[in-house]
């Protein structure tokens, strides 16, 4: 047996302990623990080894730090580029007022210099809301509640326009633009909602395609004759295949000016690597646009930093897949990165808030505390974790 079959079986089995042997850690244990993570082979220079840092600003706004894997205090931005992270993802709400962050346009152009200035590649995530938008709730900001069709459309372009100019006249150009956050029902509810629930009234596909367009006009408009910014259309739900169907077909059939279908996929609410690649295979197929997961997590812990309760003790159970250790949450994203970019058109992972470590002040909201610190890659000190290294993957 050659030495490269002999390594090669060693890798397998050390691999496979983890699932055979490992179990969970305390929080304080996680910068002291030895992983190993199988290299996902061919992956590009360019690929997409992406996190959402939104909640930066808060967490540093009430007295957060950050530390590297030797202990030393660093930037946050410094330690992601030293960690193979190569893009940044930041949420923008129209108004924010009840804390989870306060990411208007504003705050997210001085985080977007920031990383820009450390190398970094920027992702804007218009989520046209004034609070958290997501599968279960898409509310209109409240400065548009009172709009009609025709106004919300016009309303939608101008926001989005404008403010991509201000962080591109800031020297922040964003490389791409997410229009919409994990679009299961549409947006901007009820105007933009799809499905109405029972009695409702909505604007259905045709009102949703509609905004679309109008945001997708907006960003290109603020593109000019500059760069093109990459425009993104993101679902939650990344194992559903009929899902993304019956919303990307009519977005297909309305012309759409848009570049990546995103996805988001947590392994405790939407399957196996399997359902995902599954889905990805069949809309690379049918739509042949490039392909990304926005969103994906895993718990390095089972402990709580904050006594809020966490997402993750919640939803997960005993047949996840992977150990919550920080070995477990290498391997979730190390399996993940190696499904997407296995699919034709496959570009890029994003993980989402790997830096929401627990500080009083920079919860869900102004009266929460933390439900994801638990799911961080730093612990809750905030030093960062084996787990972030994300050139052990390449």
């Amino acid at each position: 047996m050659s030495r490269k079959v002999l390594f090669s079986l060693a890798i397998f089995l050390l691999l496979a302990l983890p699932s055979l042997s490992a179990k969970s850690h305390s929080a304080k244990e996680g910068v002291l623990q030895n992983i190993l993570v199988e290299p996902v082979e061919g992956l590009s220079e360019d690929f997409m080894r992406g996190v959402d840092v939104s909640s930066l600003y808060e967490i540093e706004a009430n007295g957060g730090k950050f530390y590297n894997a030797q202990g030393q205090e660093e930037d946050l931005f410094k330690i992601l580029c030293d960690n193979g992270v190569n893009w940044v993802r930041l949420r923008v709400w129209n108004n924010p007022v009840n804390g989870g962050g306060s990411n208007n346009i504003d705050v997210d152009t001085k985080l977007a210099l920031r990383a820009k200035k450390a190398g970094l590649k920027l992702l804007i995530d218009f989520h046209y809301s004034d609070t958290w938008a997501d599968p279960g709730k898409q509310p209109l900001p409240a400065a548009w509640k009172n709009l009609n069709e025709k106004q919300l459309n016009a309303a939608v372009e101008k926001f989005t326009k404008e403010s991509l100019e201000t962080l591109i006249k800031a020297g922040a150009r964003p490389d791409a633009v997410q229009i919409g956050n994990e679009l299961n029902n549409g947006f901007m509810w009820p105007i933009g909602k799809i499905w109405p629930d029972a009695g409702e009234k909505v604007g259905g596909f045709k009102a949703f395609t509609s905004l679309l367009k109008s945001a997708s006009n907006g960003v290109r408009e603020a593109q000019a004759n500059g760069e093109k910014i990459k425009i993104i259309i993101h679902l939650a739900d990344g194992g559903n295949n009929d899902l993304y169907k019956a919303v990307f077909d009519p977005i297909s059939q309305a012309k759409i000016d848009y570049d990546i279908i995103g996805l988001s996929f947590y392994t405790y609410w939407h399957g196996s690597c399997t359902d995902l690649k599954r889905n990805l295979t069949d809309l690379s197929k049918r739509y042949g646009k490039e392909l990304a997961v926005m969103e994906t997590a895993y718990a390095f812990t089972k402990d709580d930093g904050d006594e809020q309760g966490n997402v993750f003790m919640v939803y997960s159970g005993d047949n996840d897949g992977y150990i919550p250790s920080v070995q477990g949450q290498a391997t979730a994203v190390r399996d993940v990165i190696a499904t997407v970019a296995g699919v034709k058109g496959g570009i890029g992972v994003f993980y989402w808030e790997p830096a929401w470590i627990p500080v009083k002040g920079a919860g869900l909201s102004k009266s929460e505390g933390d439900t994801w610190e638990n799911q961080a890659m730093f612990d809750f000190e905030g030093r960062a974790l084996p787990s972030l290294d994300r050139k052990s993957v390449v």
